[in-house]
């Protein structure tokens, strides 16, 4: 299981980048709006050291784009301690996986929906994540419907072209709540074969609490498993953010390193 988690997140950068080879890493340089990251190749054995870190580092000065790693822990777990050598800040998040025998459907009082590929659902998704990624936790925060309103209106065009095609290519797939007051709560999956990665899943903070991150979630891996899929896997920020998503069945199976 954790073996095919590895190989999924080494094929789903390269819908939106190059891959080039750094030592024992792929690096996937971004063709989207967004920065990727290097990883190490699936299966390799190898143990990393500081200098590979080092060659990495070299390279993506020499590119210009920032330095970052992404990696299964249980698959490479020599990658954490040689980058936090190189002077990486190096983070693990929980990993989960949903198989569909295990799904337990989750509703809230909100109507939730896989979204179309239109310019003002998908920038109102992303105003709603910015928001609630900067407020990070499951707490009850101060910003909602105006303060999304508002962020929508300064994410750049460039940007929201990308989401566009990628949601129409089918690369990105968007789910969102709505409420009395218009979309509160989105998240995205991403298929590649029958594995797909649920990403992104938030909600404004001022209506947190509500079941909201559960049912957008829900609605994704109905999706997901309506269209061939049959392995759902995502990393969750913290335990708490991983019990929002252990109530519609995902279970752990290890950690997802990151380095920056």
């Amino acid at each position: 299981m954790i073996t095919r988690v590895d190989n999924y997140l080494h094929a789903v950068p390269l819908s939106g980048s190059v891959a080039e080879q750094v030592g024992p890493f792929t690096l996937f340089r971004s063709t989207t709006v967004w920065p990727y990251y290097a990883r190490p190749v699936p299966g390799s054995g190898r143990t990393i050291e500081p200098s590979d870190v080092e060659a990495v580092r070299s390279r993506c000065e020499e590119l210009g784009i920032p330095l970052s790693f992404e990696w299964v822990v249980e698959t490479c777990p020599s990658l954490g301690p040689a980058a936090a050598a190189a002077g990486l800040t190096v983070v693990e998040h929980p990993l989960l996986v949903l198989e569909r025998d295990d799904f337990r459907p989750a509703t809230a009082d909100a109507r939730c929906e896989i979204l179309p590929a239109e310019e003002a659902l998908l920038r109102q998704g992303r105003a709603v994540a910015g928001l609630a990624f900067g407020d990070a936790g499951t707490a009850v925060g101060a910003a909602g419907p105006a303060e999304r309103d508002a962020k929508a209106a300064e994410i750049p065009d460039d940007m929201i072209k990308g989401l566009l095609g990628r949601a129409r290519d089918g690369v990105t797939v968007s789910a969102a709540a709505f409420t009395d007051d218009g979309l509160v709560s989105s998240g995205q999956h991403q298929p590649v074969g029958s594995t797909t990665e649920i990403v992104g899943v938030a909600t404004l903070p001022a209506m947190r609490r509500r079941g909201l991150a559960a049912a957008v979630t829900s609605t994704l891996v109905e999706h997901a498993f309506a269209n061939g899929v049959d392995l759902v896997l995502l990393s969750a920020e913290s335990d708490a953010v991983a019990a929002v998503y252990e109530r519609v069945g995902f279970h752990r199976i290890g950690f997802a390193g990151a380095a920056e």
